[in-house]
C-alpha cells in the first residue's frame, strides 16, 4: 500500500529519494522538496484498479458532453483587479513607519496567500541598516517561526554574511511576498503584483544604502528586468525609490546554492563586491 503523498518526479537538480525501507529519511526528503502536507486522512493505493462504476438508473438523464477548449489556446490568467491593486498601493503608502506597514500588511485581505499561510513573515534584522537583503517568499520554516531565512537556506545566508563581517543584527531582511505559498510553490505573477507595493514601501522606509536581491524572482521583480539571475548577478544596478537611488546587487539565492554548490564561487564574488562597496563608502 502506497502513502497518500504522490511521488515526486525526478529532476536533475533534485536529490534521489532514499529507499522506502527508511521511512524517516523518506519523510525528511519529502519535506526538503516542499511536500509537508498530506491531502487525505487515509493512505491511497494509486496503483490499484479503480472500482467499477455503477450503471446509472434507467430514467437518469444523461450528462451532456463538454466540448474541449479550442486547440492551441491556454486558459488566460486573471490579473489582480484594478481595485485590489489600488487598495494595496493606498494601504502601503499610508504607512509612515515600518511598524505601521507591518500592521497594515497583516490586515490586508487582497492576497489569498494569507488564507493558507500560518502567519505573516514581515522582516528580520535591524531596520535602518545600510544593507537590506530581499528574497522571494517564505518557506515552511519561515512560516512556522514568522521570520525570513531561518531554514537551511537561511543558515547558509548567515554563513555568507559572516564571511564578509556582517550578521543579522547589521542587516535588514525581507521578501517580495510575505506569506508562504502552499507547498513552497512559486508565487504567481498576480500574487507578486499585489504584494509589490508593500515591499516597495518597506524599502523606502528602511532606506538602506545597498540592496542585495537574492535570486532571480526578487531581482527581476524589483529591477523590472527580463534577464535571468546568472546574467544579472555580479553587476551593480540602481533601484529608484522615487526619493533616491539605491545601489542594488543581484546574486544567487541560498536555496539555489544548496542545489548547485559549484556556483557558491559566483556568490562569493558578489559578496566581495558588496564588502568593497561598503568599505569604500565608509572611507569617504
Amino acid at each position: 500500500m502506497q502513502t497518500g503523498i504522490p511521488p515526486v518526479h525526478e529532476n536533475v537538480n533534485m536529490p534521489s529519494p532514499p529507499p522506502r525501507s527508511d521511512a524517516a529519511d523518506l519523510v525528511a526528503w519529502y519535506s526538503e522538496m516542499g511536500i509537508d502536507v498530506a491531502l487525505d486522512e487515509e493512505p491511497v493505493d494509486r496503483f490499484a484498479e479503480p472500482p467499477p462504476k455503477a450503471p446509472p438508473p434507467p430514467d437518469a438523464p444523461r450528462a451532456r458532453p463538454v466540448a474541449p477548449p479550442p486547440p492551441g489556446r491556454a486558459p488566460a490568467s486573471v490579473p489582480p483587479s484594478d481595485e485590489t491593486t489600488r487598495e494595496a498601493r493606498t494601504t502601503a503608502r499610508s504607512a509612515k513607519t515600518l511598524d505601521e506597514l507591518r500592521t497594515a500588511l497583516d490586515g490586508f485581505e487582497g492576497c489569498n496567500l494569507r488564507l493558507t499561510a500560518t502567519q505573516l513573515v514581515f522582516a528580520d534584522g535591524t531596520p535602518g541598516s545600510r544593507v537590506m537583503l530581499i528574497g522571494e517568499g517564505p518557506g515552511r520554516d519561515e512560516d512556522i517561526q514568522g521570520l525570513p531565512f531561518v531554514g537551511r537556506s537561511g543558515q547558509l545566508l548567515d554563513r555568507m554574511l559572516k564571511a564578509i563581517g556582517l550578521d543579522r543584527g547589521s542587516v535588514y531582511i525581507a521578501n517580495i511576498v510575505p506569506w508562504r505559498p502552499p507547498g513552497n510553490r512559486r508565487p504567481t505573477p498576480q500574487e507578486t503584483a499585489v504584494c509589490r507595493p508593500f515591499i516597495e514601501r518597506q524599502i523606502e522606509l528602511a532606506d538602506p544604502d545597498f540592496l542585495v536581491l537574492l535570486g532571480g524572482a526578487a531581482a527581476s521583480e524589483l529591477l523590472d528586468s527580463p534577464e535571468g539571475i546568472l546574467k544579472m548577478r555580479g553587476r551593480w544596478r540602481e533601484y529608484d525609490t522615487g526619493k533616491r537611488r539605491i545601489r542594488a546587487m543581484p546574486t544567487l539565492h541560498p536555496a539555489y546554492l544548496l542545489r548547485q554548490p559549484l556556483h557558491k564561487r559566483l556568490a562569493w564574488r558578489d559578496l566581495l563586491a558588496l564588502k568593497e562597496a561598503i568599505d569604500a563608502e565608509a572611507a569617504t
